[in-house]
């Protein structure tokens, strides 16, 4: 797959069909949108392409509250590149292209910068000034202009209508586990391990810390049996995200500890991820240390049983 940062960098490239749209969770409804317009260029001997932003439009037109993300960069790349994409565009979203018309966004930048053929969307697809681009816009551009539109249709699980709004919504909630049947992975946070207080080490309850991503959506405050990954190695792992409120002082910021079984590497300054599989409680104050050090000792036993492990902290 080949990737281009601006339009600028896009040389004359063969015919493409397109895929249109944000992307921000590649969730399964991006995915099926994708893997037809993969299978569409392939079988018209054409290359397909994906158009999208690497900033969200709303936060560039400052509506509030901002939008989190629920998907690295690289990670969304590598999984368009799994999708078999030949090219992804992934533009910064900015006052020139806000300010576009519709029939000025398709011809200057899809027809023109991309040589686009064909196109596929969701039906909630919106581009141009302040929107006003939608699919039954499209078709009439596509009319006139000579290009094929193919629109698709809500994508629902268990009877929902799959969104990246909806996805947010369960990590938000703590519905951690609903984003494996949603988005097709579990809901993953990274960052590099720093020094705690080391409390959970005096406890017997290792853990590595790790500073939330403000540009991330943060999953709601509790313990989740969790996987953390390492230098690719997937280790199973508990979970806090919260305030840690029985032995940090109020105030203090919101982070994660991830207890990983078994492991005794020293990580400091080493990224991570914790991939999220369950919740299992919310977090709580507790009235002393032996009472807190009881329930984390619970918390591991449910984790070890989910991940089929002995503890042995």
């Amino acid at each position: 797959m080949i990737t281009y940062y601006s339009l600028d960098e896009i040389p004359k490239i063969e015919d493409t069909v397109v895929a249109l749209g944000n992307f921000d969770g590649v969730h399964k409804g991006h995915q099926e949108l994708i893997r037809r317009t993969v299978n569409s260029a392939y079988g018209a001997n054409r290359k397909s392409a994906v158009f999208t932003f690497r900033n969200h439009p709303r936060n560039v037109l400052g509506q509030q509250p901002p939008v989190r993300n629920i998907l690295y960069s690289d990670d969304k790349e590598q999984i368009l590149r799994e999708l078999g994409v030949d090219y992804l565009i992934s533009v910064e979203f900015d006052k020139t292209i806000q300010n576009m018309t519709p029939e000025e966004f398709v011809r200057d930048i899809l027809i023109r910068r991309l040589n686009m053929k064909e196109a596929y969307c969701g039906f909630n697809y919106r581009f141009g000034h302040q929107g006003s681009g939608t699919p039954e816009v499209l078709m009439k551009i596509g009319l006139n202009d000579g290009f094929g539109i193919h629109v698709l249709e809500p994508y629902k699980v268990r009877g929902q209508v799959v969104s990246s709004t909806l996805i947010r919504d369960f990590i938000e909630q703590g519905q951690i586990d609903r984003c494996l049947a949603f988005m097709g992975r579990y809901y993953c946070l990274k960052g590099i391990v720093i020094p705690g207080n080391r409390i959970g080490r005096t406890m017997g309850f290792p853990t590595s810390n790790v500073s939330l991503d403000e540009e991330m959506v943060a999953p709601a405050n509790g313990v989740y049996i969790s996987y953390c990954s390492y230098e690719s190695v997937r280790f199973p792992s508990v979970t806090n995200v919260g305030h840690r409120p029985t032995v940090v002082k109020p105030g203090m910021g919101k982070n994660m500890e991830t207890h990983i079984f078994n492991f005794d590497t020293d990580i400091y300054g080493k990224q991570i991820r914790v991939h999220f599989l369950e919740r299992i409680r919310d977090e709580m104050r507790f009235p002393n240390i032996d009472e807190l050090i009881a329930q984390i000792r619970q918390d591991c036993l449910t984790a070890a049983s989910y991940h089929g492990i002995i503890n042995r902290p």
